[in-house]
């Protein structure tokens, strides 16, 4: 996963209105409720069916630390899907998305100004509909790179022309070594 893709899901999991089950044979129940059967679950998280078997009637109380995560990101993915719709949803519908980074931002400037990349520590709203193609992008199966300038072109909008007043020369930004990203919707 990149980074975009990684603020996106942190983003979803600070939208549970409820927190996921904690105890290995709770995440277990509510996999098996889900995926239909301890098989599907086995499959899912790479052990036998037996093994998912026990773990739910709690003859084991401890996963392996790799399976324990597998469980967790398995359980985490699936989890209130639809409050993270609507959240979803209403940022691209009137909310917009929050970008809070530290990056080297670059751009080209006609000539005669300076175009030098440099790190800035940024917090900007971005509009509904850069929200909106953000999701779009990342339930096509984008990469990472092109979520990025789905985000630059938002940065250059609203940050460095600021609607039009200002920079109206700057055709394109790139966001470059991200020290962090973090979003909110």
């Amino acid at each position: 996963m990149g980074e975009i893709e990684d603020a996106i899901e942190r983003a979803d999991r600070e939208a549970f209105t409820k927190n996921p089950p904690k105890t290995l044979k709770g995440q277990i129940g509510y996999l098996i409720k889900q995926l239909g059967s301890a098989k599907a679950v086995a499959q899912e998280i790479g052990v036998t069916a037996d093994s998912v078997n026990r773990y739910r009637r709690g003859a084991r109380k401890h996963a392996r630390p790799d399976v324990a995560a597998k469980i967790n990101d398995a359980v985490r993915q699936r989890w209130q899907p639809l409050v993270r719709k609507r959240r979803q949803r209403q940022a691209a519908a009137t909310g917009g998305i929050t970008v809070e980074t530290r990056a080297r931002f670059g751009y080209t400037a006609p000539v005669g100004t300076t175009d030098d990349g440099r790190f800035r520590r940024l917090t900007v709203h971005l509009p509904p509909e850069y929200a909106q193609r953000l999701f779009d992008a990342r339930n096509a199966g984008a990469s990472d790179q092109q979520m990025r300038q789905i985000i630059a072109e938002g940065f250059k909008e609203v940050y460095f022309q600021d609607g039009g007043a200002r920079a109206r020369g700057l055709s394109d930004v790139e966001i470059n070594d991200i020290d962090y990203l973090d979003l909110d919707y």
